[in-house]
């Protein structure tokens, strides 16, 4: 009987969760994330400050906050300085947030539905589970559940303001991830504030708003440049924005959603690439420190965080924090993953996106805004939910510090696999290994490395080991050979 042939059953490659990023996406989140990151030492700096302030000279603080400038007509811009910052400054960052959201679509990680299933679930299941646990917290008598919102934002910049600090190191793949949900999560975090929190609308003004934003679309589809034409106008529309009764920040939201992000003919960068890389240092630089300023000084004593941890309200915000975010975020990644066939990155373990998750409980900026937004009429409890949220991201920090620092070693050495450059053409090797080019490149300064082992082991060998060379030279072992260089000295072994 003839022997049947083997039968192969047809294999699927799966598809991975925190892969390798393509180059551009790694050019992009690098460039990216350095200011963030500066921003989050900003960040950090002037909360610190804030808190000085106001437990040292509490009245000076607080003078200031509700110090008023502007005009009173036509549109009633007559605010304090806490106000021009919660409204103004924080249009810049959420303008910001619309334009990384834009690219994020057409040209990120969200431009692939199959892509962006694993962040988008993870961004929501963030969201969703702190405010089930800050509404269960809150459910009893006492109970405060207009702040349901306040623990579901993530706060990119302090996070990488943590790792700044601390000094971890973190792959490519993983802060990419960390990047995409906060942009999810500030999506989710506008709409909230746009639908939850805006009232008395006055229609006038916003359709005044929308007309402008229809004008700003349409100059800037038809080409036209200039940063005095723009800047007017997004004032004007920010202002009536203001007075309709929507909350301002969405202005900016909308603006940043309207740039285009896609490159057309010979362009190097899209104009909302290049828009947003002269914004994201005032954003990150002077926005969201000095919001910062105003909105995180809050009193410091033994009653006060005795309350964080006793009351309903601010306890809900902490828990929501600590463990809504936290295992919303690891548990709804694990799930699409499963459901969705992905498999972890062989270099990376479900510890480290438990890790992540814990640092993606750091809410900050968002979180502050909504605190005031959810109590508008009680000062003292918002101060209190404040404190919970420096309270709650302090915790995420320090938990997420002590994880990442025991795998800080293996994430030093992904880095320097990532960033290696054997050939030094400015292209990681990991992007070329299959470039026939590349491979003779690096062959050709190994033979060389090798044939500059071989010469120093023969001189070494004659009698007299260094007579060969010039007198002038015997007393100087360690002097390098003319017309060498360090990068001559032949590549690393790759780890």
């Amino acid at each position: 009987m003839a022997s049947q042939p083997p039968v192969h059953e047809p294999t699927t490659r799966r598809r991975q969760l925190l892969g390798r990023l393509s180059l551009p996406e790694r050019t992009y989140i690098t460039d990216a994330l350095r200011t963030e990151t500066v921003g989050g030492v900003l960040l950090l700096l002037a909360s610190v400050v804030a808190l000085i302030w106001a437990n040292v000279w509490p009245a000076a603080y607080q003078a200031v906050l509700d110090y008023t400038v502007g005009p009173s007509t036509p549109l009633h811009l007559d605010l304090s300085l806490d106000a021009w910052a919660k409204d103004g400054l924080l249009t810049i960052f959420f303008f910001v947030a619309g334009i990384e959201l834009k690219r994020e679509f057409v040209a990120g990680e969200l431009r692939s539905p199959s892509a962006a299933i694993l962040p988008v679930i993870a961004a929501v299941c963030g969201v969703a589970l702190p405010a089930i646990v800050f509404t269960v917290a809150n459910s009893g008598p006492g109970g405060h559940p207009n702040g349901w919102a306040v623990p579901t934002a993530t706060d990119i910049a302090f996070a990488l303001g943590v790792l700044a600090v601390v000094g971890s190191h973190l792959p490519s793949a993983l802060r990419a991830f960390l990047l995409t949900l906060a942009v999810v999560d500030d999506l989710i975090a506008i709409l909230i504030i746009a639908i939850f929190y805006s009232s008395g609308i006055k229609f006038w003004a916003l359709g005044l708003a929308f007309a402008g934003l229809v004008l700003f679309w349409f100059l800037h589809r038809r080409g036209v440049h200039g940063w005095y034409l723009f800047v007017p106008l997004a004032f004007v529309i920010w202002a009536l924005m203001h007075e309709s009764g929507v909350h301002a920040t969405v202005a900016g939201v909308a603006m940043g959603l309207l740039l285009r992000c896609h490159r057309e003919g010979d362009e190097k960068t899209s104009p909302g690439e290049h828009i947003e890389h002269l914004v994201r240092p005032v954003s990150a630089g002077i926005a969201v420190p000095v919001f910062a300023l105003f909105a995180a000084g809050v009193t410091v004593s033994g009653p006060a965080l005795r309350e964080v941890f006793t009351q309903a309200a601010p306890l809900g915000i902490v828990l929501g924090l600590l463990v809504g975010k936290t295992v919303g975020i690891f548990g709804g990644t694990r799930l699409a993953a499963r459901f969705t066939r992905a498999e972890l990155n062989p270099q990376l373990k479900w510890a480290d996106m438990f890790a992540v998750s814990v640092l993606a409980g750091i809410g900050f900026t968002v979180s502050l805004l909504i605190s005031e937004l959810a109590f508008p009429d009680d000062p003292a409890l918002a101060g209190r939910a404040k404190a919970a949220v420096l309270m709650g991201s302090l915790l995420c920090a320090l938990i997420a510090t002590v994880l990442l620092k025991l795998r800080n070693r293996h994430y030093r050495e992904l880095c320097e696999e990532e960033d290696r450059d054997l050939d030094g053409d400015g292209i990681p090797d990991v992007y070329q290994l299959d470039d026939p080019a590349w491979q003779a490149r690096v062959a050709e300064r190994q033979n060389r490395a090798a044939e500059e082992q071989n010469r120093t082991a023969e001189q070494q060998d004659r009698p007299g080991g260094h007579q060969d060379r010039p007198a002038g030279q015997q007393d100087l072992p360690n002097r390098p050979r003319q017309g060498t260089h360090p990068a001559d000295e032949g590549p690393q072994r790759p780890h």
